[in-house]
């Protein structure tokens, strides 16, 4: 389980602040159907920290970080820095689901099943 002292870290809070104000078409438009526990009833954070990452979308109870990728995920030192950001939450126990900016627009219905999914196959004894 993460301990609470990897979460939310004060240092941070005014660059999540930031990240809200400043979010992409495609974080607004999952966030639409996200907040509020619209898909089932999972509550969802945007822009929460692990550490020194900070999560596009993140569900506490699931340990589900969801993040959507713009162009500069496509350079090869940015795809690096993402593999090592993953390794270093999947050894927190989160599932990283990473998605296209494109992809949300022209797949909402996909990325909605794929939450759903993470939902129905976790396991609680894991942790």
């Amino acid at each position: 389980m993460l301990h609470k002292n990897l979460h939310s870290l004060k240092i941070l809070e005014q660059k999540r602040q930031a990240l809200r104000k400043r979010a992409t078409p495609a974080e607004k438009f999952l966030w639409k159907h996200l907040k509020t526990r619209q898909v089932e009833n999972m509550k969802f954070r945007r822009q929460h920290s692990v550490r020194f990452f900070i999560l596009d979308f993140y569900c506490i109870k699931y340990n589900l970080c969801i993040e959507l990728d713009g162009a500069y995920h496509f350079f090869p030192q940015q795809q690096e820095y993402d593999c090592l950001r993953t390794e270093y939450l999947e050894s927190k126990f989160i599932t990283v689901l990473r998605y296209e900016n494109k992809y949300v627009f022209d797949n909402l219905e996909s990325v909605l099943k794929d939450i759903k999914d993470h939902k129905a196959t976790y396991n609680y004894k894991a942790l």
